[in-house]
């Protein structure tokens, strides 16, 4: 009888350290609660977000993580792309007021040369 009460103890602490290891690594199967309408996990700009606010973003890791190199990966290429369109933006908003200005000009000469002397 002592034996198998030794064996049924030893089970119990073999089954409850395996119960523990797997709901620390998996969870316990809750789901997390949905975020407030607009609201996000991370912390970005409402608006105007850069490349820089890309390459500072880091996501914070649990057990079951991610892969740090890929989602850095994609992170920097983000970044980038914002960058190049930002860049664009600036130079097709310079040709803007350029032609405008321009426009400008050639309409104020041709009033000049419409109107009597």
């Amino acid at each position: 009888m002592g034996t198998a009460l030794i064996y049924l103890v030893v089970m119990a602490a073999v089954a409850a350290a395996v119960f523990g290891v797997t709901a620390l690594v998996f969870g316990r199967g809750e789901e997390l609660p949905p975020l407030a309408p607009g609201a996000t996990p991370t912390r970005l700009p409402v608006e105007g977000v850069t490349g820089d606010d890309v390459r500072d973003l880091r996501f914070p890791q649990a057990v079951r993580g991610y892969r740090m190199a890929e989602v850095d990966w994609v992170l920097d290429r983000l970044a980038t792309e914002l960058d190049r369109a930002d860049h664009e933006r600036a130079v097709l908003a310079g040709q803007v007021a350029a032609l405008r200005a321009e426009l400008a000009g050639k309409s104020e000469a041709g009033v000049e040369a419409e109107s009597p002397r």
